[in-house]
């Protein structure tokens, strides 16, 4: 009877074992399928642009300096005490405004002196005149003598010089009067006044009563290597070539100008020609003494192959970009660059127009290697932004 219940739960076992079973999942080799292999170097993230056709300017740039068009140092000419400054300090003043006034009265009394002086001599010129009149009648009716008659006319034409000396006189009091008020010779800027009113000064005076400076237009000097001279040459020939002035970190443009003259000559101690360029500065970002960096136009080459200049890279001997195929894969190319202004590359051989060459991540790339364009690189870089100019 104990057998009969013991024989029913071995089969139970035996049947729970076979259902776990069925429930395992079966074994990879035993679905066929493949073994894997090592997985292959992750692809490289770039940077590309796309090789395009196109005008570039042809720049030359230079460190310069600004100067105001034209600046004067205001002094007296004269001797006197500094009656007035009916100027302020920065003040814009246009050409023939008072800037200073001198005590005139001594000056005035000396024009009046001179002028009494003439009236004075010329009534004695009458006088004298008519002497050698009555002389010459005299000495023709032998009642006078020919000394008497030489005599006279001496004393006229004494007169006459003296005459002429007066009218100097008068002159020179009517300059040193005019002196006494001192305008503006040019419109200009007034700067820091140096001598207040009230003081005696002399026209031997080292300080200046104020400076003046003309600011609208201004002018930039900057110096370029000599062997550029042909070209800036050829360029004022075809006119006033443009000049753009940055500020010396290049991130804001100050102003545009054209180029005024080359100086004449060529520094031979540092092989560089210095040029002065002209700047309406109508907005006064252009300041004398300041410094900035100049961008001269000198040509624009048409229709030509470009690559922005981040692209080229610097090999042995040789410049190379990195061209990215259509598997994705990138091949160093060996290019020949004409002009590199530091943002554009001018190609001269290597590339061909559409295609797309890696501007950021080289670093990590050589032939053949797999690469992932970042989004949107590529059509930023086949359109650039602008320079400023």
């Amino acid at each position: 009877m104990m057998f009969w219940r013991q024989r029913p739960s071995g089969v139970w076992l035996a049947l729970l074992v076979l259902a776990v079973l069925f429930q395992l999942p079966e074994p990879a080799f035993a679905q066929g399928a493949p073994a894997q292999g090592p997985a292959g170097p992750p692809a490289v993230p770039v940077s590309v642009a796309t090789v395009t056709r196109k005008d570039v300017p042809d720049y030359l740039l230079g460190l310069g300096t600004v100067l105001a068009l034209q600046t004067v140092q205001l002094r007296s000419e004269v001797d006197g005490v500094l009656l007035n400054v009916p100027v302020t300090e920065g003040q814009e003043v246009k050409q023939g405004d008072v800037l200073a006034v001198i005590d005139p009265r001594p000056y005035k009394a000396a024009l009046d002196a001179a002028v009494a002086r003439k009236a004075q001599d010329e009534a004695q010129l009458i006088a004298a005149k008519a002497d050698v009149v009555r002389y010459t009648a005299l000495a023709a009716r032998q009642d006078a003598s020919q000394q008497q008659l030489e005599v006279a006319e001496a004393k006229a034409g004494q007169l006459v010089a003296s005459i002429a000396m007066d009218e100097a006189q008068i002159n020179t009091a009517k300059i040193n009067l005019a002196w006494c008020t001192i305008t503006a010779p040019f419109d200009g800027r007034v700067g820091l006044r140096e001598i207040d009113p009230g003081n005696f000064i002399r026209a031997a005076e080292v300080s200046a009563i104020l400076p003046l400076s003309q600011l609208h237009p201004i002018a930039v000097t900057f110096t370029v290597p000599q062997d550029y001279l042909p070209a800036i040459q050829r360029a004022l020939a075809a006119g006033k070539p443009p000049v753009a002035a940055f500020t010396s970190n290049n991130k804001s443009e100050l102003d545009h100008g054209t180029l005024l003259t080359v100086d004449n000559a060529i520094d031979p101690s540092t092989g560089t020609i210095k040029l002065k360029a002209t700047f309406p500065n109508a907005n006064s970002q252009l300041w004398p003494g300041q410094f900035v960096n100049a961008r001269l136009l000198l040509d624009t080459s048409r229709g030509v192959l470009t690559a922005p200049s981040a692209a080229v890279r610097h090999g042995q001997d040789v410049l190379f970009v990195y061209v990215v195929r259509p598997d994705q894969t990138v091949a160093r190319q060996v290019v020949t660059v004409q002009r590199d202004d530091g943002v554009t590359a001018v190609i001269a051989n290597g590339l061909e127009q559409g295609q797309m060459v890696v501007t950021d991540g080289q670093s990590r790339l050589q032939d053949g290697t797999h690469i992932s364009i970042i989004n949107g690189t590529q059509k930023q870089a086949a359109n650039p932004p602008k320079e400023g100019g």
